[in-house]
């Protein structure tokens, strides 16, 4: 009760106003007043228009604007909508999805025909309207995320949910006013939106507003924006394995969005003596659990706000930090089940297993593709894996894939030492070895993409 109390009271402060207001929101960009005006603008434009009583379509990159919309949100205004794409095809399957006939951008792009458009204009006080009826329990977002089949899945948060998540993180981490934060990752994913959005607006940092994404853009804007905080995903801190950051000002690195290589771990915190931080989690869960290897942590330990408990092999949880929309198990105290399968290490840790949907059945017998998956990482020159199965014709049966991250790669001897640890019709019917396996934007494997890759 304690946290929610506290969350609600910091939420209201946070609508009072910036505690710093000529201070850059974005660096080299608006400041903290600015976002506040715009944040201000859209709260009375939006009220004013009768198109957006429903949800409002998110589809800006201005991270400015993109924090006015969360003030404006919060402060009792429409729920945002946050697409998985900005692609005419994936702004259509949303409206079609929701209905939205409002949206707030910077950009422009093929909004679905007769969409209201509102561009967030800096003027006024910067002071927000509240509503009296304004509640941090209310629906705040709902996040799109694309997924590998193509069909997206949709996650409510609440004001509580996305804000709570982002006070821990400023005051765990002691996030200040002194920081500037650089994100690798766009801000309408939950990773992204958490580290360069919310976080900057609840501790008052300075987010970077460009997206860097290849190595020698990282690394420039690390340097030259003298960034103190990197948030990245585990493809980028891979292509970073031999290119130092050589950047002073940088005291604190997370990774998330998928599980970092350990190689790739030590890689950069040997070159640029810095601690990376795990941070795992989802979007339906919010962040769950963190691990730093450079303090000799092996495994996973929750957040101190999460109500942890592991019962055969499935970790459930209680959080501040749960979508509204997550099924819980029965009874008062409901937990939600995780779809990973986890280890209970002691100590108030865990180490994960993969996950559940994992195991699939070839000619009726179980497969654990993460197994698989694990052993192919372990061959020599192997970097990554990605190991799935595939209907076959007819689609009663499914036949195991395998593409492999690497050069030089030998996939016969791969395969004699696969055949040593497997049973045979758990050996991969084809393999094949790429420089570069396919991601998506936000640090995930593209399967669309891998699939495409075994149909020719």
């Amino acid at each position: 009760m304690s946290l929610q109390v506290d969350t609600e009271r910091s939420i209201q402060d946070i609508l009072a106003g910036p505690k710093f207001p000529d201070k850059e929101f974005v660096r080299s960009g608006a400041t903290f007043a600015q976002v506040y005006a715009m944040a201000a603008w859209l709260r009375t434009a939006l009220a004013g228009s009768e198109n957006a009583e429903a949800a409002v379509c998110l589809a800006a990159e201005n991270k400015a604007i993109i924090a006015a919309a969360l003030l404006a949100s919060l402060a009792g205004g429409p729920t945002l909508l946050l697409p998985y794409a900005f692609s005419t095809e994936a702004l259509a399957r949303m409206q079609q999805a929701t209905g939205f006939t409002c949206a707030i951008t910077d950009v422009d792009m093929d909004f679905p025909q007769g969409t209201q458009l509102f561009r967030p204009q800096v003027e006024g006080t910067g002071k927000i309207s509240i509503d009296t009826r304004a509640t941090s329990q209310a629906e705040l977002l709902r996040i799109f995320t694309g997924g590998s089949t193509g069909t997206p899945q949709v996650w409510s948060k609440t004001g509580a949910n996305v804000f709570a998540e982002g006070l821990f993180l400023a005051h765990h981490f002691a996030v200040t006013e002194n920081d500037r934060i650089v994100a690798t990752i766009p801000p309408y994913h939950i990773y992204g939106l958490l580290f360069s959005i919310v976080l900057p607006l609840v501790s008052s940092a300075t987010v970077i507003g460009e997206i860097p994404s290849f190595p020698a853009e990282i690394v420039d804007s690390v340097q030259k924006q003298k960034a103190s905080i990197l948030a990245s995903i585990p493809a980028h801190y891979r292509v970073l394995r031999e290119r130092p950051l050589s950047a002073p000002s940088l005291r604190l690195a997370f990774s998330s969005a998928g599980m970092l290589d350990v190689r790739d771990n030590e890689a950069f915190n040997r070159k640029n003596r810095v601690e990376v931080v795990e941070v795992y989690g989802s979007t339906e869960s919010g962040g769950i659990a963190t691990r730093n290897r450079s303090l000799g942590e092996k495994h996973f330990t929750p957040f101190p706000t999460v109500d942890c408990r592991i019962e055969e092999h499935r970790l459930l949880i209680r959080s501040p930090y749960l979508s509204p929309d997550v099924p819980m198990t029965m009874g008062e105290k409901g937990f939600f089940v995780v779809g990973d399968m986890v280890e209970d290490c002691g100590a108030n840790s865990f180490a994960l297993k993969g996950r559940v949907d994992t195991v699939t059945k070839v000619g009726g017998k179980r497969v654990d593709l993460e197994e698989v998956r694990s052993l192919i990482k372990n061959e020599p020159d192997v970097v990554d894996c990605v190991v799935l199965p595939l209907p076959e014709p007819g689609g009663r049966e499914h036949k195991i894939v395998a593409l492999i991250e690497g050069v030089g790669v030998n996939t016969d001897k791969v395969r004699k030492t696969l055949a040593g640890s497997l049973e045979a019709y758990a050996l991969p019917r084809v393999m094949r070895t790429i420089n570069r396996i396919p991601m998506n934007e936000n640090g995930k494997y593209d399967r669309a993409a891998i699939v495409r890759l075994f149909d020719r």
